[in-house]
């Protein structure tokens, strides 16, 4: 059994670390309410620029454009949206999983990291890091996405797709990783069904340059959403990771608590044995 000093010793670190976590957690609280609420407003807006675009190029029939159609090259490049900092539980490492998972080897993969965590995860595991641009994540505006989109686009004759890595944001407590294509772009299945009597979609200026305006948009709306998005599921993940964490260290101090007042009562019962044993010897 462990003495009464290591026991205490040990108990006072438990309480000390279970003071930071909760206080990381309170932290996260007040920043969830911020980013939840900021997500919320933003979704309509980007759910809505996703449904029209995609209505668009369902009713434009087959549009020769470089933003739609397949390239020849076969590398891909992935805009990862992780966190600069840990303690989140599985937030970050549920993202490079899926990249992994996904089939992105890393000899036909460039990655634009957005966060210091994803970055270092998949340098690790040696993918090329194109560009990093961990600090948009602290507080994303949309002129971090559209600086983000103006390099990734500019890459777009040097990859053949375009895809966008990031976790949902779909309650406090629930928030999921998903992969995108940004591009080539592709309408879904869903769009394409139509009964064939809706007129085609009729471009002014022409198809070459009102899709050169409004892709880049699209794509822009895409990836800002998903920084804000992303900003809300951290929190929420680390509001979660410390509240277990917090939970986890007020039972271990409960059970050192006892061990200890255990390990005290034996001292005690020791020392008496002791000095019973002294009197009758002296008698």
């Amino acid at each position: 059994m462990a003495s009464m000093r290591d026991i205490k010793r040990r108990k006072d670190s438990i309480q000390s670390t279970g003071q930071i976590t909760k206080a990381m957690k309170l932290v996260s609280t007040v920043k969830l309410q911020k980013a939840k609420g900021r997500a919320e407003n933003t979704k309509p807006y980007f759910d809505l620029m996703y449904e029209t675009v995609q209505s668009i190029l369902a009713k434009s029939g087959h549009i020769n454009h470089k933003y739609l159609k397949e390239s020849e090259s076969d590398k891909k490049a992935v805009i990862v949206v992780t966190a600069n900092r840990g303690l989140a539980g599985g937030y970050n490492s549920n993202i490079t999983r899926m990249i992994i998972d996904e089939g992105f080897t890393k000899e036909n993969t460039v990655v634009y990291a957005v966060g210091k965590k994803g970055r270092e995860l998949l340098e690790r595991k040696g993918y090329e890091i194109k560009a990093d641009y961990s600090e948009a994540i602290n507080e994303p505006i949309y002129k971090d996405a559209k600086e983000i989109c103006d390099d990734v686009l500019s890459a777009d004759g040097e990859v053949g797709e375009i895809y966008l890595a990031y976790t949902v944001f779909k309650n406090t407590v629930v928030h999921e990783p998903q992969l995108i294509r940004l591009l080539p772009v592709e309408a879904d299945d869903a769009a394409h069904e139509t009964d064939g009597s809706e007129a085609l979609m009729t471009y002014e200026p022409s198809e070459e340059e009102a899709l050169d305006m409004i892709i880049p948009k699209y794509v822009c709306s895409l990836v800002y959403g998903a920084l804000i998005e992303s900003v809300a599921s951290e929190n929420g993940a680390r509001m979660q990771a410390m509240d277990s964490a917090t939970s986890n260290a007020e039972e271990m101090i409960s059970t050192l608590s006892l061990k200890y007042n255990r390990a005290r009562q034996a001292s005690i019962t020791q020392e008496l044995t002791e000095i019973i044993a002294g009197a009758n010897a002296i008698e």
